[in-house]
């Protein structure tokens, strides 16, 4: 999306061949090809691209759109009100987002070497205070992130570029590293239900040509196993009495409510990334009595399928109506509100109650 920021533009086009060219041939690749919907998108800035014409290891107007706008900080935040006029590009994506049941995604950059988790912006509720923006799905984000750096060459090192900041086991909370607003990760983790990191993967943002082959060894087997992380935990559907699906259905794991709760697509279908343990999934159909599920998750990773668990709610025959968070700073109103029922804990838990690779 930094259109001079070109490693992760080339790495995506091997990607493409080598699953292409590998399917009926690798085993394990026509596995994951034939139980995963895989989404490319090469370059989300062809314009920055386009106008790169002088190459630079660290920072050229190419950064920019045609407009000059930079696309990882013009995505609705949640944190406080950005007021950057969204862009043609970053309004298609945010379509695009919309419009699939994304699980998991990358955002590729170049200028470090590091794997990147969500949250990149923060406030009280997330414990920013402390230097961490944490999500509710944590855990999980520490494993997305140390699966792409442990796979990955040398990225799992930690050493910095032209010894600037280093990162433990290559992998930083966003906000750890640097505050960031209006960035696609926390826009598609908050309102896409989708999973994605930010994976830096060049000190040098405009390698020479010659170097790009070396990335994409470097890159290969970290890409391939972060793609097979989208069968992690749960998934299932949810239908009526007759069977039919119920969009719009609100299915969470008990102890990670998002502040836009996760719900099923038009087909009824929920998708849930969680680490292998015991869960309580809760769905729920707006008017109706919820409906728990205890489950035990173990890592089907490598068996590229997620735990299936499926809701019947015998006594719904209606479809909800179309439900769908407003994109506002969703965080700034819950930190309000709970500091508004900040001496009845009972009262605050009822507010909150109520309240695929990019480059």
């Amino acid at each position: 999306m930094h259109g001079d920021e070109t490693v992760g533009r080339e790495i995506l086009l091997h990607l493409i061949d080598f699953l292409v060219t590998s399917y009926r041939r690798d085993p394990v690749i026509t596995r994951l090809l034939n139980n995963t919907r895989i989404h490319i998108m090469p370059t989300m800035n062809p314009d920055g691209f386009e106008a790169t014409k002088v190459r630079d290891c660290y920072y050229t107007p190419g950064r920019y759109n045609k407009n000059g706008e930079d696309l990882n900080r013009n995505f609705p935040d949640a944190f406080e009100n950005n007021n950057a006029t969204i862009q043609p590009e970053t309004q298609a994506v945010m379509d695009w987002i919309k419009n699939e049941t994304f699980v998991l995604s990358a955002n590729l950059h170049g200028g470090a070497l590091v794997a990147s988790y969500t949250f990149d912006n923060g406030n009280s509720v997330t414990g920013s205070m402390k230097g961490y923006s944490r999500s509710p799905d944590d855990d999980v984000f520490i494993h997305l992130a140390k699966t792409y750096s442990f796979n990955h060459a040398s990225m799992y090192k930690g050493t910095g570029c032209d010894n600037r900041k280093t990162f433990p086991e290559g992998i930083t909370n966003g906000y750890s590293w640097y505050q960031l607003e209006g960035g696609m990760q926390d826009y598609n983790y908050i309102w896409g239900q989708c999973f994605e990191i930010t994976l830096e993967l060049s000190c040098c943002k405009y390698p020479p040509a010659d170097q790009l082959e070396k990335f994409w060894r470097d890159n290969k087997a970290a890409l391939i196993e972060y793609i097979k992380q989208v069968h992690l935990g749960v998934k299932g559907q949810i239908t009526d009495k007759n069977g039919t699906p119920i969009p719009n259905a609100i299915v969470e794991a008990k102890g990670r409510a998002h502040v836009c709760p996760y719900r099923t697509n038009q087909q009824g279908e929920y998708f849930l990334l969680l680490l292998p343990g015991t869960y309580v999934i809760n769905a729920t159909v707006p008017g109706f009595k919820s409906m728990l599920k205890t489950v035990e998750i173990h890592d089907n990773t490598g068996n590229f399928s997620a735990l299936k668990q499926d809701f019947s709610f015998s006594e719904v025959s209606i479809r909800p109506e179309v439900a769908s968070c407003p994109k506002i700073p969703l965080y700034r109103e819950l930190k309000r509100a709970s500091a508004a029922v900040k001496p009845t804990l009972h009262i605050l838990g009822l507010m909150t109650v109520m309240l695929v690779i990019f480059n």
